[in-house]
């Protein structure tokens, strides 16, 4: 086995093409190996030096590819990069939560780590992102307009908010009960200069959501919370038209809301797409 593992980093080093920018994903691969393992095995000094240069060297090409990403965003050009790397990731690890899309906008977003959460209430669900892939996924189906104000609630730190705003014309609000959160992610917002994107801190019950015309769940509350939240967009809804976006278990309530109709079949493993009616 060592033998093996010493034969496969003699090839990592000499694979010219792992440093090339766009072998984005053999290189998140690659490094996945080798932190694999320099946490499990006790290889030798000389071993444990060549793993870690490489290491460094592959999280530094990494490390350049995000900035000229992040330097496209700030340029206005953000949307047909970021459209692009997902088109060509979008297949990869599909049957997972998260996959080397969610690595890459890790790395775009930089977000700075919040401090530890505030307590829950018991029917508010821990903070998990919307996996990069069904964003994109929302964002091409969505069909969004300079005319739309997309309100994520519960936005955490603004995955969804920031995304949507970069890469199309629509107004964008996040709203998040943890006020650290909604730093880091207006701290992300200031920095790659996107200027379409809002973040309010804030309990969604008390939110004034009369601005909004696509409403974005990822499950981020359950029971009497999100009773409360789907009867104000009930009554949004009667004196105009809105969307509704959801992901996760909070679909099939949202499903079963008369004055809801889908776009398409309905699945908790994807977005799934309500007009109101």
């Amino acid at each position: 086995m060592a033998t093996t593992r010493t034969t496969r980093l003699d090839e990592l080093l000499q694979d010219r093409s792992l440093r090339n920018p766009d072998q984005l994903e053999r290189r998140i691969d690659a490094l996945e190996q080798l932190e694999s393992w320099l946490f499990h095995d006790s290889w030798s000094p000389l071993l444990r030096q060549k793993s870690e240069a490489l290491v460094a060297e592959l999280e530094a090409i990494n490390q350049r590819l995000f900035q000229t990403i992040r330097h496209d965003i700030r340029q206005g050009r953000g949307a047909e990069t970021l459209r692009t790397w997902a088109a060509s990731m979008s297949g990869t690890h599909a049957e997972e939560s998260y996959g080397s899309l969610d690595t890459l906008i890790s790395g775009v977003l930089d977000f700075k780590e919040p401090p530890d959460a505030i307590d829950l209430e018991p029917e508010m669900v821990f903070y998990q992102p919307t996996p990069a892939r069904h964003i994109f996924d929302f964002i091409e189906r969505a069909s969004l307009t300079h005319q739309d104000v997309v309100m994520d609630l519960g936005a955490g730190l603004g995955h969804v908010t920031l995304l949507t705003a970069i890469c199309t014309a629509a107004q964008c609000v996040g709203i998040e009960l943890q006020p650290a959160h909604v730093a880091s992610a207006r701290q992300c917002a200031d920095e790659l200069q996107v200027h379409n994107a809002q973040f309010i801190a804030q309990d969604v019950r008390e939110a004034d959501v009369s601005r909004g015309t696509v409403f974005y769940l990822y499950t981020p509350f359950t029971g009497g919370i999100l009773r409360t939240v789907l009867d104000t967009l009930k009554r949004e809804a009667e004196s105009r038209a809105i969307r509704l976006c959801t992901l996760g278990p909070c679909t099939t309530v949202v499903a079963n809301e008369p004055w809801l109709k889908p776009d398409g079949a309905c699945s908790a493993k994807r977005t799934v797409l309500f007009r109101s009616v």
